[in-house]
């Protein structure tokens, strides 16, 4: 009993260590992944949450409330949804997380690009407020942007903002991040998978 407390005991203290080594959009941590690029990433709530405790994806197939065409992703960034319109009137809905108070926007956008395990690159107003950060972060388990990302543009180039994963889920349906829209790496995966470059972001 006394080994497997101790067991337990480092187990928490390793994750709460890594966690402190890079922080995702001014709130993140690296735990939250058991593989990264090499393999399927088996995503697990961050402390303080139950350890190891497995988050199932949030896509659920709804009728579209956006009235958009097929193929728009609409950011519903009051009830934390993301909806990606499909045929038939029909729209597959993610939770999200989105930016905290003086974060948060309305516009228009498009996928500019994609990219899997992106590497990241704070923007330089983040640096001022978070020296501490790495200049260019490598893709991978510790990155904030989690598996996939899907850059924003609009008439005037990249907006900075980005659609991507996370290594912190105990964030989805939370306000935290600098105006990003972040998923489960479960949720941005499937996403990934379903948009193309050129596709239309209304975020309200």
């Amino acid at each position: 009993m006394l080994m497997t407390k101790k067991a337990i005991f480092a187990a928490v203290a390793a994750a709460f260590l890594a966690g402190a080594s890079a922080q995702a959009f001014d709130g993140g941590s690296t735990a939250g992944l058991m593989r990264g690029p090499q393999g399927a990433a088996a995503q697990q709530a961050s402390l303080p949450t139950e350890l190891n405790q497995e988050i199932a994806p949030t896509r659920t197939l709804v009728r579209d409330p956006t009235e958009e065409k097929p193929g728009t992703i609409t950011i519903d960034s009051k009830n934390r949804y993301l909806y990606l319109s499909l045929d038939d009137g029909q729209a597959m809905r993610y939770d999200v997380g989105v930016g905290r108070d003086g974060f948060g926007w309305q516009g228009r956008a498009y996928i500019g690009r994609r990219a899997e395990w992106p590497t990241w690159t704070p923007p330089a107003d983040m640096l001022k407020r978070r020296p501490e950060l790495p200049k260019v972060m490598a893709g991978g388990i510790a990155n904030p942007l989690g598996a996939r990302a899907m850059y924003l543009y609009n008439e005037r180039g990249d907006t900075m903002y980005r659609i991507h994963g996370t290594n912190e889920p105990d964030t989805i349906g939370q306000a935290v991040s600098s105006g990003c829209i972040r998923l489960l790496n479960a949720d941005i995966i499937d996403l990934y998978q379903r948009v193309k470059v050129g596709a239309t972001v209304v975020v309200l």
